[in-house]
């Protein structure tokens, strides 16, 4: 049986070579485009980060971003270059993002409020904020959570409570009086 399986073979290599070599170095092409594109996009989006000032985390979020995205889109056209129907697949990939941005839309919230904050920067480190009751020096500030300090407390705010609440700013409370 294993003679006729390597007879076979070695009869229908130079079709399987010619049939299927185009495309897997095609896929293969267009895989290394992608990864390249993705390195570039990277690159361009700390660069302008830098140029903008804006804070290290948000770049990385938008770099990350960006560069999964173009990972998955350079796998899925090296897929259907190879000649898999990904119709399926990127049904599959909208229902699964519907379905995790609907399980982590409160995370997802939080991330965005804050990508917003540091963008905006409508307060900063050391300001005294009072938002819903709490209120304390901000100690920082990122991505999910704005931290205030107050009576040797500490309290974690998730960004969108500070982004979707009346905020009051003011003098840190060494600074009144």
């Amino acid at each position: 049986m294993w003679n006729t399986i390597q007879e076979y073979t070695q009869e229908n290599l130079p079709i399987l070579i010619h049939v299927w070599g185009p495309k897997i170095l095609m896929a293969a092409a267009l895989l290394f485009v992608f990864w390249l594109a993705s390195r570039i996009a990277r690159k361009t989006i700390f660069a302008a980060g830098d140029k903008a000032s804006l804070e290290y985390p948000v770049v990385r979020l938008m770099a990350m971003a960006a560069r999964v995205t173009l990972l998955v889109a350079g796998l899925i056209t090296a897929l259907g270059t190879l000649g898999v129907d990904v119709s399926a697949l990127v049904a599959g990939l909208g229902l699964t993002g519907f379905a995790l941005g609907f399980a982590v839309k409160d995370t997802i919230s939080n991330i965005l409020a804050g990508v917003l904050l540091l963008v905006y920067r409508p307060f900063s480190k050391q300001d005294f904020l009072e938002v819903k009751g709490m209120s304390g020096e901000v100690t920082a500030i990122d991505l999910r959570y704005t931290t205030l300090q107050h009576a040797g407390q500490k309290i974690l705010l998730p960004n969108a409570l500070l982004f979707t609440n009346p905020i009051t700013i003011g003098k840190a409370e060494s600074d009144k009086g």
